[in-house]
């Protein structure tokens, strides 16, 4: 993005590398109010031309580029693998389209699994601590709390910057059609792309794409023909004038 004019601030999540905190304790509005912390920073950076800030994010973090731009004044917004419903809806499709790709004898037995999973997610919605154990499992209870209730078709509908919304044909974590919904609801102009054969981490994947199938294309680069689009898009929206970086800030990846 730098040859194109766009200068970038990412940052790690609560915990990771040298950001202090604990992500198994940060709520899901936690996630967001970091988000935003990170785009009032680059905003007020000297080197930044503030009226020309757009928001990248991807997974969680597309949903947190939905609230920034509802609730603060950016020129862009790229929504790399975000969905059109509740949380407790996506995580249901998800589940179910992870499912498929489980061997033949583990999905004989969905139905218990899914009994198991409506009991867990009970039980999660009874918590009032940050942290919970489920089936023997520490989980982030609050974030998922917090989650399961959020709409991200209230943040949608209140958009009113440009729009790019790029999910895989193949992602089995957010479901593609849900682009569809994205473009309906955006009042504001939305260009959406379902790439043929990328999936849920950015990389494309020819065969027969299953979660077993992350570790291998995580060993390789985001998928170029993504990083193409996404730049020519935020280069023309920011408008930049010549030898006037941009920028932009990207939400922290799931």
């Amino acid at each position: 993005m730098v040859a194109a004019g766009i200068a970038t601030l990412r940052y790690d999540r609560r915990g990771v590398g040298a950001t202090p905190g604990t992500w198994r304790a940060s709520g899901f509005t936690d996630n967001y109010q970091d988000a935003a912390t990170a785009l009032r920073a680059l905003a007020a950076h000297p080197a930044a031309r503030p009226e020309a800030v757009g928001v990248v994010g991807h997974s969680e973090g597309a949903l947190h580029a939905m609230a920034l731009a509802t609730r603060h004044e950016v020129r862009a917004a790229v929504l790399l693998a975000g969905y059109a419903r509740t949380g407790e809806e996506a995580l249901r499709w998800q589940a179910r389209s992870i499912a498929e790709g489980l061997p033949a004898p583990v999905r004989l037995l969905r139905g218990p699994l899914g009994a198991l999973g409506n009991r867990a997610l009970a039980r999660v919605r009874k918590t009032r601590t940050d942290v919970a154990r489920i089936a023997g499992l520490p989980v982030n209870a609050r974030w998922m709390r917090e989650n399961l209730v959020h709409d991200t078709r209230d943040d949608l509908a209140a958009i009113h910057a440009p729009v790019l919304a790029v999910t895989g044909a193949k992602d089995i974590q957010v479901d593609p059609a849900d682009l569809d919904e994205i473009h309906r609801l955006v009042p504001g102009g939305t260009e959406v792309h379902r790439l043929p054969d990328l999936t849920h981490v950015l990389r494309s994947d020819t065969g027969h794409h299953t979660l077993r199938s992350y570790r291998r294309l995580l060993r390789g680069p985001v998928d170029p023909g993504v990083l193409a689009l996404v730049t020519t898009w935020l280069a023309r929206q920011l408008d930049p004038s010549p030898g006037q970086p941009l920028a932009e800030e990207r939400t922290s990846s799931a």
